[in-house]
């Protein structure tokens, strides 16, 4: 996917846009806080969309913070601006990553988890081009840094992508090389799940997304496929998460 996120300014050289995240959306636990979860929307939606739906989530010990992307011009729409992690130009393999936004989507994260308490697990999960920016933390915090060089401050436990994919995925392998990185790598738990049906971001991105982390250390990777599911989201889906997250976060269970 092609992600070009600066403009060309005077004289030809390049300007990066100054973004403003919008609104957060906070979803308070309803028993005794175990796990901080960011949770990232799809390229046009909001922070408040999702809010509304994971708080109707049997997982009484997750606070989730709900974000909203800043609005700038997306290069696939021709230019005409909408809320977005990052910019994307086009929905293929080979196209260039717009680094620098993604870095700051990830840096945003970072910075929304940096404020809980030190005993509380930290996770970021998300939809779409959610859930690539979610998967592209998960590499910032493996490999310890951005790609812009600048530390990762967080600490994740979980990564949870919806109908996404993995940015950068071809230069996985120069990232995940030291012990550390490996470690890291090893043990933080990743959930995806994509629709066979999604006519957006195709099943095969899913599929060979969740084929790169398991090839390079990422050994507690799960891939769930749903047979005929749109770029959407369903109850079987979301029980699959909620699940995953009690058992990877190890929390005291569902609420009735």
């Amino acid at each position: 996917m092609s992600f070009t996120g600066s403009s060309v300014g005077p004289g030809g050289g390049t300007v990066r846009r100054a973004l403003e995240f919008g609104r957060t959306y906070v979803v308070r636990p309803k028993g005794r806080h175990q796990a901080t979860i960011v949770w990232l929307h799809g390229l046009g939606d909001n922070g408040s969309s999702w809010s509304q739906l994971l708080e109707t989530l049997p997982l009484p010990n997750i606070k989730w913070i709900c974000p909203t992307a800043p609005t700038q011009p997306i290069t696939i729409f021709g230019g005409f601006p909408s809320t977005a992690w990052f910019d994307v130009g086009d929905i293929s393999e080979d196209a260039a990553d717009d680094i620098e936004g993604l870095d700051a989507a990830a840096a945003h994260v970072a910075n929304l988890l940096s404020t809980e308490p030190a005993d509380i697990k930290l996770g970021v999960g998300g939809f779409s081009m959610g859930a690539a920016t979610s998967l592209y933390s998960a590499t910032c915090f493996t490999h310890g840094k951005y790609e812009n060089g600048n530390p990762y401050p967080a600490k994740l436990s979980a990564v949870v992508g919806l109908s996404g994919w993995l940015p950068c995925s071809k230069t996985l392998k120069n990232k995940i090389g030291l012990d550390e990185a490996a470690r890291r790598a090893a043990s933080l738990p990743i959930l995806l799940c994509h629709g066979k049906g999604d006519d957006v971001v195709p099943h095969k991105f899913g599929e060979k997304s969740s084929r790169a982390l398991s090839s390079n250390g990422f050994q507690d990777t799960t891939f769930k496929s749903y047979s005929g599911l749109g770029h959407y989201t369903i109850p079987e889906e979301m029980d699959e998460v909620c699940a995953w997250l009690t058992s990877k976060l190890g929390l005291e269970g569902r609420s009735a």
